[in-house]
């Protein structure tokens, strides 16, 4: 049960989304120890959190470090074996077995003698690298080594990044962006009934009960500080029992999508005034006993006092907040509460420094409610989020995009009216007129509506591609009465298609979501494949299919140049008969399911597990260059498609 109080915390939408990450450099250098021997040195460089296998790995284990030197020319003979350091020898949280491996550094020496008058020798390394939770798909980086007495000092430094420059680096990007949506969280909550009159009065405590107003701001901040620490602790504790592997999985199971579509319905009704939410009495009044000791220690449990009594409000607002950050993994969901708490302490310490700013405030009144309200149709909108992606998983075409956009347009044009006087609550204070403020956000809610109405005829609605079910999960694919051309036919789509191909609405993508059936076709026409690791409730997923891939240069290449052949991971259709084997990953289990079967190539092959996670390869199965994840950018997404296709072609 304590692990359900958690569960509530639910997300405006669930990222799956893959970083590229460049946790290793590689420097050479070279030791002469005679007039022909030489000693190459290779270092590896390893950012903190990650580590590099050895050489040497158990059977079925990572892809082991493996060094290759071209002596093609005879200019020099290997001697022995690549000596490495001692490193790590523990059991692998990853791979479940007794592995080596290296952290922070990793020295390697390969002895050689020289026969021929050479410059230089080049090579490469192959590597594997992994945290705790996740790794990184194996990686190539060339060597070059000089032999005219380079120091390792003036040693050339080798990062796969250069092997990717075009493709941006995210992670600062996703914590920034956590912290935004958080610290706005904080101010829509601010302005609830539940927090809003608390300002006032927690001030006027502060002021009144402080001998100068130097110990009322002191106090003030104190105040606002435990805020922030209370909310941290809740951070931590989320990432503590979770993590984020375990709230990503969450994210495709029908049945914790279906509990969160319920419990978000019934934070709705909360929020429009059918009933209260509140944690037990008992709680509030054991807080409240100690908030009299004064002190720091009372100030703090004040703090705690103010957590409880204004869950009824914050509490659905945390809880979405919450899954988002920790679906992000790391530090994501102590980043995500700091910013929500800073949001909630700071008027409080502001108004106690300044007391002044009290009479700017506007007064408590029924427009407290309707911020309470407005909220309420949000948590209702979103609740048929995670229906649709139970949907989706399930394949039931219950709720196409056609339904869902519906439901939103109806959800959203009843807000409209609210905010315009048209409708009232139970809860809501008589309504003379309607204030600028409410006209404006009327205003914005209506205009946000009639957007969305083209989407029941097919108009893609890129503002909000991460939420609706993708284009081809609809009806009508092409929109409402059109077909492929535009015409009223209605012949299939795919006729006369090669065997296991369909056209992927609305641009007509020829894709394949078999590996064999998609690779022989690829073999047969002459073609490079890329592989498409996808989910139907990976919201990256979407947004790369309705943002990146309709950019013309994007929508070419995966149109005439390549293969595409879509693997969805969460596919829970069964496997036939003849398909159920037993799982490599966990033996003595079996892989019934589509995606069971997808998610475990991805794993063993790619070491990685989260979508988009893109592969271009040849027709030996063998990577064109690196693989990529989630990349908002066209421009990165075609040079890296434009790299892998000049490769293949080569």
């Amino acid at each position: 049960m304590k692990k359900l109080i958690f569960l509530y915390v639910l997300l405006t939408f669930t990222i799956s989304y893959s970083q590229i990450l460049d946790p290793v450099t590689w420097s050479t250098s070279v030791e002469k120890t005679s007039d022909t021997e030489y000693i190459l040195v290779s270092k590896a460089t390893i950012e903190e959190g990650w580590h590099l296998y050895a050489q040497t790995v158990p059977e079925d284990g990572p892809i082991p470090t493996t060094f290759i030197y071209d002596d093609s020319e005879g200019a020099f003979k290997i001697l022995g074996n690549t000596s490495e350091e001692v490193g790590h020898t523990v059991d692998d949280p990853v791979f479940g077995m007794t592995i080596k491996f290296f952290e922070r550094t990793a020295t390697f020496k390969q002895k050689i003698t020289v026969e021929k008058e050479v410059a230089t020798i080049d090579g490469f390394v192959e590597f594997m690298v992994c945290d705790d939770t996740r790794c990184l798909s194996p990686t190539e980086v060339e060597l070059t080594f000089s032999l005219r007495g380079m120091s390792e000092k003036e040693a050339q430094v080798i990062s796969y990044k250069s092997l990717s420059k075009n493709i941006p680096e995210e992670s600062g990007q996703g914590l920034w962006g956590i912290f935004f949506i958080a610290f706005l969280s904080g101010l829509a909550a601010l302005l609830t009934p539940c927090v809003f009159p608390m300002i006032p009065m927690t001030v006027s405590f502060f002021t009144k009960q402080s001998k100068t107003k130097a110990a009322g701001i002191k106090n003030a901040v104190t105040y606002g500080i435990c805020i922030i620490v209370i909310y941290l602790l809740l951070g931590i504790a989320v990432t503590g029992i979770f993590g984020a592997d375990a709230l990503n999985a969450l994210a495709t199971n029908v049945w914790f999508n279906i509990f969160f579509f319920l419990l978000l319905v019934i934070f709705a009704a909360s929020f429009l005034g059918a009933f209260e939410i509140m944690l037990p009495n008992s709680w509030a009044n054991k807080v409240d006993s100690q908030a009299d000791r004064g002190g720091f220690i009372g100030i703090f449990f004040m703090a705690l006092a103010l957590a409880i009594v204004s869950f009824s409000c914050t509490g659905p607002i945390v809880g979405t907040l919450l899954v988002e950050a920790a679906s992000k993994g790391g530090v994501a969901p102590v980043v995500g509460m700091f910013g929500f708490s800073l949001a909630i302490a700071l008027p409080f310490a502001l108004f106690a420094a300044f007391p002044g700013w009290l009479n700017s405030l506007p007064k408590s009144g029924g427009w407290l409610n309707t911020v309470k309200v407005f909220l309420g149709f949000l948590e209702l909108a979103l609740a048929f989020k995670f229906l649709s992606q139970a949907d989706l998983v399930l394949q039931a075409h219950l709720l196409e995009r056609e339904v869902f956009l519906a439901i939103w347009i109806t959800i959203f044009g009843t807000l409209a009216f609210y905010l315009f006087g048209k409708i009232q609550l139970p809860h809501d204070s008589p309504l003379p007129h309607i204030s600028i403020g409410r006209l404006s956000l009327g205003l914005v809610v209506l205009s946000f509506t009639i957007y969305m109405i083209p989407g029941l005829w097919g108009a893609p609605l890129n503002l909000i591609s991460a939420f609706p079910p993708p284009l081809e999960y609809s009806e009508s694919s092409y929109g409402v009465g059109y077909s492929r051309m535009g015409t009223s036919s209605v012949l299939s789509v795919n006729e006369g298609l090669p065997d296991g191909a369909h056209l992927l609405a609305p641009h007509d993508i020829l894709a394949f979501n078999d590996y064999d059936k998609g690779l022989a076709y690829a073999k047969k026409i002459g073609k490079p494949v890329m592989i498409d690791f996808t989910g139907w409730a990976c919201v990256n997923c979407r947004n790369m299919e309705q943002n990146v891939w309709p950019n013309p240069k994007v929508l070419n290449i995966l149109k005439n140049e390549v293969v595409l052949i879509s693997l969805y991971v969460d596919d829970k259709r069964p496997l036939e008969a003849n398909e159920v084997t037993e799982s490599k990953l966990k033996p003595g289990k079996q892989l019934k399911y589509i995606g069971q079967k997808w998610s475990e190539l991805q794993t063993i092959r790619y070491k990685a597990n989260s979508q988009p996670f893109y592969v271009l390869m040849d027709h030996n199965e063998e990577n064109l260059l690196p693989p990529v994840g989630y990349m908002s950018n066209p421009e990165d997404y075609h040079s890296w498609l434009q790299t892998g296709i000049e490769s293949f072609e080569k």
